[in-house]
Order: structure tokens, then C-alpha cells, then sequence
């Protein structure tokens, strides 16, 4: 099935692709305006549909896992690789190079950088506030079409009940201190309204 470029909201295009090394279909985003790509997987409509749209500037991942085809939207359209400074030894054997952020920095476009953590130490959730989004890595899935929900036990750590009340208590905080509209769900679909509240029942347990 290919998958369709929606305009989830003004400017904030998403599409799926499955993800050759873990088999699921995996959320990627662009931020028009801003000229930015959210944890990239080339779309099946390809590379040529980016110049319809304004070709990105700037890659962002929420993790240091997310680079998926990132080096294609480098060869392609120039862009350049942004990650949280705790996952930049993930590419030290890569031919890709990204740039370090920090939490609590802003990136291009306005976005603002969340440190979420617990998962990973690079665990990061961005800030769209143009259109009151957050963007979220590894730390929640909706693949269910209902609740925000864990990934499976066996990948979250060897102490799994730590580790999601370490998740709820960031997303919590997250939907208090941003309180978003809209989630960005790097596995799954996105939220589009009530992000917030997306938040705090999920924190809630």
C-alpha cells in the first residue's frame, strides 16, 4: 500500500513507510514553514515531492535511532542532521555527521528542544510552537488507533516498571509545560487535538 502525504495541520505534512530493519510502519514529518523533516523516511511519492513543497533545510531526530534514510534527504536536497548531543556517538562509525543540540536550546524554525530521557539518555521531545505540537521519539506509540501506549517490555529496559513511571511522569510535566494540540508520534499515528490530554491519561496509567 503506498502511503499518502496528509496536511495534518497548516504546513505539517506526515506520511508512513515501513522501516526496513524493525518491519512496522514508522511517522515521519514535514514542517513546511520551518524547513525541517522529523525523523526521515522517504516518502513513496519520492525525493521530487519536497521541491512542490520547498525543499527542507534542516533534519531533526528525536533520538539518536531516528536517522532512518537521512543520508538520502542529504545526498538529495543538502540538508543538514541535527540530534541530541547524548546520541552523537551513534554515528561516530556513520557516514552521517549530524550537528548536537542540547535540551533547553531552540532550533530552526522556533522549535524548542524537551529533554525526555528515562528510554535513553537522548530521549528528546521537540516543540513546534507555530502550530502547538510536540514530537515525540520512542517514549510512546500509537499504533493501537486509542490510548497512547508502551513499546513492548522486552525493548524498554531490564527494569521495565521504572522505566514507564519514569515516561509518565516526563509526559506529564510535558503536557503541563506545553500543553500541545497536536502530537507528532514518530510510531504511530499522530494526534491531532487534545494532545494534552493524550498526555496526562497516558501518565495517568
Amino acid at each position: 500500500m503506498v502511503s499518502v502525504m496528509e496536511e495534518i495541520a497548516p504546513g505539517v505534512w506526515h506520511w508512513t513507510k515501513k522501516h526496513p530493519k524493525i518491519g512496522v510502519d514508522v511517522s515521519s514529518y514535514l514542517l513546511e514553514p520551518e524547513g525541517i523533516v522529523i525523523d526521515p523516511m522517504v516518502p513513496d511519492v519520492g525525493m521530487e515531492w519536497f521541491s512542490e513543497h520547498g525543499p527542507p533545510t534542516t533534519i531533526v531526530l528525536t533520538n539518536r535511532h531516528h536517522d532512518r534514510e537521512a543520508e538520502q534527504f542529504v545526498d538529495a536536497l543538502g540538508t543538514d542532521v541535527r540530534v541530541i548531543r547524548e546520541g552523537l556517538h551513534e554515528f561516530e562509525d556513520k557516514d552521517l555527521t549530524p550537528d548536537a543540540f542540547d535540551f533547553g536550546d531552540e532550533l530552526p524554525g522556533g522549535l524548542r528542544v524537551h529533554e525526555v530521557g528515562v528510554i535513553c539518555p537522548d530521549e528528546t521531545a521537540v516543540e513546534i510552537p507555530r502550530v502547538k505540537a510536540l514530537a515525540i521519539a520512542d517514549g510512546a506509540m500509537n499504533y493501537t488507533g486509542g490510548e497512547l501506549h508502551f513499546v513492548p517490555d522486552e525493548y524498554i529496559g531490564d527494569d521495565p516498571d521504572s522505566v514507564k513511571a519514569g515516561l509518565r511522569e516526563a509526559y506529564g510535566r510535558l503536557a503541563d509545560e506545553v500543553e500541545p494540540e497536536i502530537l507528532l508520534i514518530a510510531h504511530g499515528a499522530p494526534v491531532v487535538g487534545g494532545g494534552a490530554d493524550a498526555l496526562r491519561r497516558f501518565a495517568a496509567g
